[in-house]
């Protein structure tokens, strides 16, 4: 009889990522402009922003899985200043689960939304987030609206999809 006190599945931790995450990263970084990309991807550039933030250069990289292992999801945050103001920033470049870790339990994708958000508290910073998607769309921001409130408006693309859209997809809108 197995014992009661052991959970059936560990938790999932989100951890600060570092450089020693940088391999596993960029593999979910490619899979992820696959999927929801609009424009060709640069793996130079996004190794810029990914090694900045994972060596903690103004930005930080929540990430789920064993330090230098397989990831299952990761988050790039990064500090900017949007063009109109002096003031500081935290934005979700890019938030990812492995495909392959999407209907496993443990809630993944609301772990990491959680990390930004207290990271955004740690940093007394505002947190932008979103979804920028013509897959599933309506199914995400359901998701984003239950856990951080109401939308603060939408993105839209003229004369371009985003890599993961499916042809007839009923979801989207």
């Amino acid at each position: 009889m197995p014992d009661q006190n052991i959970p059936a599945h560990p938790p999932v931790v989100v951890r600060t990522g570092t450089v020693a995450d940088v391999d596993g990263v960029m593999q979910l970084a490619l899979m992820g402009s696959a999927e929801n990309g609009f424009t060709t991807p640069s793996p130079q550039k996004m190794l810029r922003d990914v090694y900045e933030a994972l060596s903690l250069d103004h930005g930080i990289m929540g990430v789920i899985g064993p330090p230098g292992g397989e990831l299952e999801g990761a988050v790039l945050l990064r500090i900017s200043w949007p063009w109109y103001t002096e003031e500081r920033t935290l934005e979700e470049r890019g938030i990812f689960v492995h495909p392959d870790h999407r209907d496993a339990k443990g809630g993944r994708f609301a772990r990491l939304v959680e990390f930004s958000k207290m990271t955004a508290l740690q940093l007394d910073l505002p947190l932008s987030i979103g979804v920028l998607s013509n897959h599933r769309t309506e199914a995400k921001v359901r998701t984003y609206r239950r856990l951080l409130g109401e939308p603060a408006g939408a993105f839209f693309l003229f004369n371009a999809r985003t890599g993961g859209a499916v042809e007839g997809d009923k979801t989207d809108g």
